[in-house]
């Protein structure tokens, strides 16, 4: 069963377990005093609770959502993990030193190395947990890599229903914690409980209804997950727009509100980058996903040329490496391209666009490509290279200039740019061109912690009694400047684990 064919009959057990679960629990959420309070119950906040319930602390969990789960719901579900049993099994030598090196690697030394290094020693025992409570990984994993640049083992795993593997996993772990564990729904955290010198007590939260209510702790964890739910928010922390209209609703940025309430700071702006991009379904920003191009030589070597807002080219199309292709965009106006090419390239190269039209995510076929043109907004044809560029929102002088340059290089075989995959010119009208657009469906800046996730001030200084775990620390953190594969999903599980079993929490029996 995939992501978006998630049944029906198992979305209400999976709820009225849950319910049933909270009400038993019910008389326990009247205390006001608990060992610790967790805001959000999703991909770190759920195995904080549980494996702190485990060892007999008094939990509490505050989700501002009727369900719990966060953006497991719709996520991916990437993980990656060295060490494993799954590994080990496959004859697959790895380790977490070789893991560290590796994002290192890939982010050109931009990610942070002590958070990287908690995360990558306790990847290995997240997986074999959620592997032995009951998840089964697809039949082609581990790989070395999806979509980004590849690690040097394989070490990425993905379930066939993706994120809704795991939280089934967590929901049902959470149904046989221990009674000390509870779990409040629709309850909003609003603000934190500070003493006179700057340590948190607790929450302050309200209901549906808007009744406020303190909820104290020694201890206090932020897993409310990101900000991309909050436009405004995602330009100020990143310095860039939210292109792209993606991310779980409830991820609003609470736990970025309380952490800075609490003299917390953001930090990894400076890692801001955005993927290759994809065809927006409107022109307005943000901007739904419509579809995505299959141009990358790694799936199919390109026929069409890339261009930018200027009518100019700027890398090589059958580059090879991800990264650098990122990284290029990233210089690029807008972070934004165009796929050029004409009559004959439509009709004889391979599939060129995958999407969903309707429903069913696959290829399209030549026609249903055809027939985009004129319609969505991001399609654009005409009967001359000047006026496909008007149409398109490009230089058309350059454009002209740059075509005539491409097929020179093409006849003649030799590249200005180096390509070296050159099928066909781009002579024969109509001409086309498909607009593309660079984002990011994560946070890069997030909550500033140290190697034991509190979270710190400016200074460096921790801000007592208050941590933070999840997507609110920010790929930036966790992957620099670069896309790691599996360095999210894992970490804010294996964060969320190892809090639950390392902080110093009253044990009640």
């Amino acid at each position: 069963m995939s992501a978006s064919g998630v049944s029906r009959r198992w979305v209400l057990s999976t709820l009225a377990a849950v319910a049933a679960s909270s009400r038993a629990r019910a008389k326990s959420v009247a205390q006001s005093q608990w060992d610790l309070i967790i805001v959000g119950a999703g991909t770190a906040g759920l195995p904080a609770a549980l494996f702190a319930a485990r060892r007999g602390a008094r939990v509490l969990v505050l989700e501002k959502g009727a369900q719990v789960g966060g953006t497991l719901w719709f996520s991916g579900g990437q993980m990656s993990a060295a060490g494993t049993r799954l590994q080990k099994a496959k004859g697959i030598e790895d380790s977490p030193a070789e893991h560290l090196a590796d994002i290192m690697r890939i982010s050109r030394g931009t990610a942070n190395e002590d958070i990287v290094r908690l995360a990558v020693e306790n990847a290995a025992g997240t997986v074999d947990w959620l592997e032995s409570a009951g998840l089964t990984f697809g039949p082609g994993f581990p790989v070395a890599g999806t979509g980004h640049e590849p690690y040097s083992h394989a070490r990425v795993w993905g379930a066939p229903d993706r994120g809704l593997a795991i939280l089934r996993v967590l929901e049902k772990e959470l149904t046989t914690a221990p009674a000390s564990l509870s779990v409040l729904k629709s309850t909003e955290v609003v603000e934190p409980i500070l003493d006179r010198r700057g340590a948190v007590l607790g929450v302050i939260a309200k209901d549906e209804a808007g009744v406020r209510r303190d909820f104290r702790a020694p201890h206090t964890v932020l897993a409310s997950g990101g900000y991309m739910a909050n436009t405004a928010l995602f330009q100020s922390l990143n310095g860039v727009p939210k292109y792209r209209a993606a991310g779980w609703p409830m991820n609003t940025g609470v736990g970025i509100d309380i952490g800075r309430s609490a003299g917390g700071w953001v930090r990894g702006r400076e890692n801001y980058l955005c993927d290759f991009g994809s065809i927006p379904a409107d022109l307005e920003i943000p901007s739904p996903e419509l579809a995505r191009s299959i141009h990358h030589p790694e799936r199919r070597e390109p026929w069409e040329i890339i261009v930018n807002r200027a009518g100019k080219r700027f890398l090589a199309e059958d580059l090879g490496s991800v990264d650098e292709r990122e990284h290029m965009l990233l210089t690029q106006p807008d972070n934004r391209y165009w796929l050029v090419f004409d009559e004959d390239i439509l009709r004889n190269a391979p599939p060129l666009v995958r999407g969903a039209p309707p429903g069913e995510l696959r290829d399209w076929t030549t026609q249903e490509l055809a027939d985009a043109f004129g319609v969505a907004p991001a399609f654009t044809s005409a009967a001359t290279l000047e006026q496909l560029a008007v149409g398109a929102g490009i230089d058309p002088r350059n454009l002209v200039a740059t075509v005539d340059e491409y097929n020179a290089g093409q006849a003649s075989g030799h590249d200005s740019l180096g390509r070296t995959h050159m099928p066909r010119p781009i002579k024969r009208a109509p001409f086309y061109a498909i607009r593309h657009q660079g984002a990011t469906l994560i946070g890069v800046a997030g909550l500033a912690v140290d190697d034991k996730l509190r979270v710190t001030k400016p200074d460096g200084a921790p801000v007592a009694g208050l941590y933070a775990a999840g997507e609110l620390l920010g790929n930036g953190t966790l992957s620099g400047k670069a896309f790691c594969a599996g360095m999210m999903v894992t970490p804010a599980l294996s964060f969320g684990r190892w809090l639950g079993e390392n902080l110093p929490l009253a044990k009640r029996g």
